[in-house]
């Protein structure tokens, strides 16, 4: 299928039109007009950029692309060489952050409740893009913690909260450390996102809430999956992940 096609058909589905974000959503890097291997990763790394045309990828999506708002716009370092590298190679770089987080379908907050067991029931935070919801069926933290370790591969750093088994959780991938207060406020006992900053450890202590640090790279896996997947299905693409093991 040719590129615009395909970067048209997937802003439509995420809607990524009505997000306020720090970097462009579609396409960042413009290689060869069609594109019949679609590669995906979490993050643009040089790493993934070979592994991706080594397989012979046309085009590579993502959710950390490039070019956010705070960095600084000069081409130079780190970012000409995997610049430079998917211009040589003549390889799309296609970019989707908050509209792959927020999506009810594809997005990593849906794909991480499917993983882990937890339903939603209803959302909140900027652009609601964060889950409010329970456990499929009560458990303590020990058992949680359990739980998220084996299905996402990391061990979650897990702070304050009571005794006694959990229920009510709200999850947000990624950084998300900003939303643990109105996690409290809804009444949660447990709020698990990706990230965890110094302020978070005595909102916790003090609340009583259990904050859990799963690991942004680790919680943000399975939103580019679950779209590569479907674009396969839909267009008859050939897709393949490339991981590259993140330790935070």
């Amino acid at each position: 299928m040719q590129l615009k096609e395909l970067s048209d058909y997937i802003g439509s589905e995420l809607a990524i039109s009505r997000f306020r974000d720090y970097c462009p959503n579609g396409v960042q890097i413009e290689g060869r007009s069609r594109v019949q291997r679609i590669a995906t990763g979490v993050t643009a790394s040089q790493a993934v950029l070979e592994a991706a045309a080594a397989w012979g990828a046309d085009a590579i999506l993502v959710h950390h692309g490039y070019f956010w708002r705070s960095e600084d716009a000069a081409i130079t370092g780190v970012k000409k060489r995997r610049i430079a590298y998917l211009l040589e190679q003549d390889i799309s770089l296609l970019a989707y952050h908050l509209p792959l987080d927020a999506h009810q379908v594809w997005g990593n907050n849906v794909q991480l409740a499917t993983r882990l067991g937890l339903v939603e029931s209803g959302r909140f935070g900027e652009q609601d893009i964060a889950c409010l919801g329970t456990l499929a069926k009560p458990m303590n933290m020990a058992e949680l913690s359990k739980l998220v370790a084996e299905v996402l591969r990391f061990e979650p750093l897990v702070v304050g909260g009571k005794s006694g088994n959990v229920s009510r959780i709200a999850w947000c991938s990624g950084a998300a450390q900003g939303y643990f207060e109105q996690a409290i406020a809804l009444g949660v006992d447990v709020f698990l996102t990706g990230e965890i900053s110094e302020s978070n450890v005595h909102m916790a202590r003090e609340s009583g809430v259990t904050y859990m640090a799963a690991g942004h790279h680790a919680t943000e896996r399975y939103g580019v999956q679950a779209l590569g997947a479907h674009l396969a299905e839909r267009f008859g693409l050939e897709h393949r992940f490339f991981d590259e093991e993140v330790p935070v």
